[in-house]
């Protein structure tokens, strides 16, 4: 017998015209991009010709620019997994001190645009390396900088996205029920099989979507191989791709859209693959308290501390003091002293040069509007998408996905194609002006604010708004007296992240930028690029002071925000939960336990072994 679907209330059948708003953002952010890229591809000069395309890939700077992509991002995204696995396990489960300030830190360094972590890097190593001829540890003068290439590159993508793997491998553990890991503890097993026998095949599919996750960011990355392969002529397709267009102009967009039809084509692959494995679940589990730190680690505590420690340091520490170093130096290659420690190179940036103070303001009203522009729109959009859509809401948040997902080198070039001619009815180029750059902020992290915004609308209750709405209260009336002041906060909280984000970004900027329209991850590229290495670290260190903040005020208003808004937040489960008798007086509370170690047995498709009655 079918069965039937439930028959939607009353609520949940009226106000179909909102429907046009996920529609029009699909269409204006996603569908005419991606529509417009495969056009200019498949169809240079208006004329359909696949060959033309197909010649551009298979040329012989195309496939070495592939070719380093494909094994900077693979070598890249098996050390993201390495950190990021050993930072979730320990800040997950063990009774580590200092978890919540270690996820924050950790989390931070991702936050930190790309080409500033490859700028720090960049000056921490090599003959000239204030910071080394500081300690004395400087390699010879004229020997190569270790960072410049290959290795390099891998090494600095490997630490910038190791934390997103560390925050979808911490969601997953999240939603690990507490009850099958305490019976597994009842029924004798140590904290490492369970580890090895329960979580890690339940996080299978987490592991392997974080590596695609991985593999795909380092792919679109454009800061870290621009800064660290270029003086070395090692280019990924991002940096073919941005060679090209800033050397020959609008001339050659059929064959940069041909580049970026490949990079999208590969991103999309990796991410679907991605998401398939995520929502498809091993084991079916009842809803239940979630997971929550049981490993005490005893004496292994010293050297999980010292792992976690390192690891910060390696992918925060080091790269601060790098610049640090870099910008109180009068002249890059200058060992830092007393006697040699200026603020010049912050009073030049921020204080004499005309175009560093224009970037900074640029950089502050496109992220800034963006921002607040999406946190506007993701209010309606959350409730059209909870309450009116759904059976479909899931296609349609992967299909508001799409400009998120492109690399970002690859966004631009749809948007110099949909704009670089006036736009039809009005006549208004959007080309070479700030609104270029606005737009493809909007398109770009739309996701981003969004998420927080529908798990705040989840936890609205439907059973308030039908009771507004029978007490005679409309539409605009619910959603102006209910819904918005449950929303923003969370409304809030994205727009913020979209900010961190947009404000020192320079994959999207570096090719829709022009005179004036300047931004700050363009101008420290630039600096770089002219030599003045210790002017740039000035700026860098000024970002980084930006985004650190930013993420001090989202953290302290995370009590405010719906559950899981703020991915690197832990839970305030008190430590005492790893012990023993928090874990009986917690048993105590959910009755037999014989059925949830039975399930403890058969994860994913294999047989866990039997722990023992009630062992020690």
């Amino acid at each position: 017998m079918k069965r039937q679907k439930p028959i939607p209330s009353f609520l949940e059948r009226g106000g179909l015209s909102l429907l046009a708003l996920p529609a029009l953002l699909l269409l204006l952010l996603d569908l005419l991009p991606a529509a417009r890229l495969l056009l200019a591809a498949v169809a240079p000069g208006s004329l359909f010709d696949p060959g033309k395309a197909l010649e551009v890939v298979a040329s012989r700077p195309a496939y070495r620019a592939m070719l380093a992509t494909m094994e900077t991002a693979f070598a890249s995204s098996l050390l993201s997994l390495l950190l990021g696995g050993m930072m979730a396990l320990f800040l997950g489960v063990t009774d580590l001190r200092g978890r919540k300030l270690a996820s924050f830190l950790f989390f931070l360094s991702m936050m930190i645009s790309p080409q500033v972590v490859a700028l720090a890097f960049l000056h921490l190593a090599g003959p000239a390396s204030p910071l080394l001829g500081t300690l004395g540890l400087a390699p010879a003068p004229g020997s190569a900088n270790p960072m410049l290439g290959r290795n390099g590159i891998a090494l600095v993508l490997g630490l910038h996205h190791a934390p997103l793997v560390f925050v979808i491998l911490l969601a997953g553990l999240k939603r690990v029920p507490r009850a099958i890991i305490e019976a597994a503890r009842v029924d004798g097993a140590r904290p490492w099989r369970i580890v090895i026998d329960i979580l890690l095949p339940l996080l299978r599919p987490h592991l392997v979507g974080a590596a695609l996750l991985a593999f795909v960011a380092g792919a679109g990355n454009f800061g870290i191989p621009a800064l660290l392969g270029t003086p070395v002529n090692y280019l990924t397709l991002p940096v073919l791709i941005y060679r090209r267009l800033s050397s020959f102009g609008p001339g050659v967009i059929s064959d940069v859209a041909a580049l970026g039809l490949l990079m999208a084509l590969v991103a999309a692959l990796c991410v679907l693959t991605s998401q398939l494995l995520m929502r498809s679940d091993a084991v079916q589990l009842e809803e239940d308290a979630p997971l929550q730190p049981f490993w005490r680690l005893g004496r292994l505590r010293v050297v999980a501390q010292g792992l976690v420690i390192g690891t910060l340091a390696m992918a925060l520490g080091l790269p601060i003091l790098s610049l640090l170093a870099a910008s109180l130096v009068p002249s890059y290659g200058m060992p830092l002293s007393l006697s040699t420690m200026t603020l010049d190179n912050f009073v030049e940036v921020l204080v004499r040069q005309d175009v560093t103070k224009r970037a900074f303001q640029n950089s502050f009203l496109f992220a800034a509007g963006a921002a607040c522009l999406l946190a506007m729109l993701s209010l309606p959009l959350a409730y059209v998408l909870i309450r009116r859509m759904a059976s479909s809401r899931r296609a349609v948040q992967a299909l508001l996905e799409i400009s998120y997902v492109l690399p970002g080198v690859v966004l631009a070039i749809a948007c110099i194609l949909l704009f670089l001619k006036p736009l039809p009815l009005i006549g208004i180029s959007l080309y070479a002006t700030p609104w270029i750059i606005v737009f493809a902020y909007l398109a770009r992290f739309l996701p981003v604010v969004l998420k927080p915004v529908l798990a705040g609308m989840e936890q609205v209750d439907l059973a308030q708004e039908e009771a507004a709405a029978l007490d005679g209260a409309g539409l605009m009336r619910r959603l102006l007296d209910l819904i918005l002041p449950s929303l923003l906060p969370a409304a809030a909280a994205g727009g913020l992240m979209a900010f961190l984000l947009a404000f020192s970004e320079l994959t999207v900027s570096a090719l829709l930028w022009s005179a004036g329209t300047e931004t700050i991850g363009v101008v420290l590229y630039n600096l770089e690029e002219a030599g003045l290495a210790s002017q740039a670290s000035a700026v860098a260190i000024a970002t980084v002071a930006v985004v650190a903040v930013a993420m001090l005020l989202l953290d302290a208003v995370g009590s405010y925000l719906p559950d899981h808004a703020l991915p690197w937040q832990l839970s305030d489960e008190p430590e005492s939960h790893c012990g023993n008798s928090a874990s009986k007086s917690w048993l105590s509370s959910i009755g037999p336990v014989r059925p949830l170690i039975s399930k403890t047995r058969m994860v994913g498709s294999r047989k866990l072994p039997r722990y023992g009655s009630h062992a020690a």
